[in-house]
């Protein structure tokens, strides 16, 4: 019997181990899937193979919750799902598909103890507990303080979570200390964003953000489009520049489509929100 029990706990194990390391293997695959997504010029298609691999993407973390590498594939999809396929047509459920990306990317940054300690308690708590993480662990910062950012921004009407922007800010200052240029200089972008879309009367700083936009153009030389847009629609807007809002918006249309091949696919999703915000000069100004 005893003998019995052992095969089967053995055939158990190895049945775990092997699910694990396939789960694992897929996530190494869809590594690379990522990467072929942002190179693809074809919106429609974009949209439908995206949808699909997060789908997978959740059913492999069903049996391997903890894995990173899954949880950061999660944040930055549901983040790009949202950012190209929802925030125009529909702020709600923009809205909501950057809190399950949010909340993917806290799920990994939570595995680290102090961290996990500190970050229901006060800000100061939650900042003095980001010393726990390296270089590293940038990528899992930036995508949670981008889809967190992007979440409150989408969601103006609840006080709550935009008490939660200083953390944002942290977050991204942790980023901006570790490695200024990563994606393109995405933390100036969002920190841009984020200054932009808040009125003064609330604590925005509209030439911070025009400061933090022209740190990303100058770090990406202007190539990724989306700086342009975000500059334009919340800064320009905000200032009330008619000018500049047209000169930054009528640059992202008249780009090349591969001026930056890597990042086809967000380019391409600049140029459709600058033909959006375009259309809408006369209501804006």
């Amino acid at each position: 019997m005893k003998t019995i029990l052992l095969i089967l706990s053995a055939a158990i194990l190895l049945v775990g181990c092997v699910q694990t390391i396939a789960i694992r293997t897929v996530g190494g695959i869809m590594d690379h899937g990522l990467e072929a997504f942002n190179e693809e010029g074809d919106l429609q298609l974009a949209q439908e193979a995206l949808g699909a691999n997060l789908k997978l993407i959740e059913a492999l973390l069903k049996g391997d919750p903890e894995n990173e590498k899954l949880l950061l594939l999660a944040a930055q999809g549901y983040s790009a799902y949202a950012l190209a396929f929802a925030e125009d047509d529909d702020p709600v459920r923009a809205h909501a598909l950057y809190g399950r990306a949010r909340d993917y990317g806290l799920r990994i940054l939570t595995q680290e103890a102090r961290f996990r300690n500190a970050a229901a308690k006060d800000f100061d708590a939650f900042r003095a507990a980001l010393v726990s993480f390296s270089r590293e662990d940038l990528p899992s910062i930036f995508w949670t303080a981008f889809a967190w950012g992007a979440y409150i921004n989408t969601g103006r009407a609840d006080v709550a979570a935009i008490a939660d922007l200083p953390r944002v800010n942290a977050l991204m200052d942790f980023v901006v200390r570790h490695d200024s240029t990563y994606y393109y200089g995405g933390a100036y972008l969002s920190l841009g964003t984020i200054e932009g879309s808040t009125p003064p009367m609330l604590g925005g700083k509209p030439e911070k953000a025009r400061e933090h936009f022209e740190t990303c153009l100058r770090i990406n030389e202007g190539k990724f489009l989306m700086t342009h847009v975000y500059f334009a629609s919340t800064y320009a807007v905000q200032v009330q520049n008619r000018e500049l809002f047209e000169t930054l918006l009528k640059t992202v249309l008249d780009a090349p489509a591969d001026i930056l091949p890597e990042a086809r696919l967000p380019n391409a999703v600049a140029k459709r929100k600058a033909e959006r915000w375009l259309s809408q000069i006369n209501e804006l100004f």
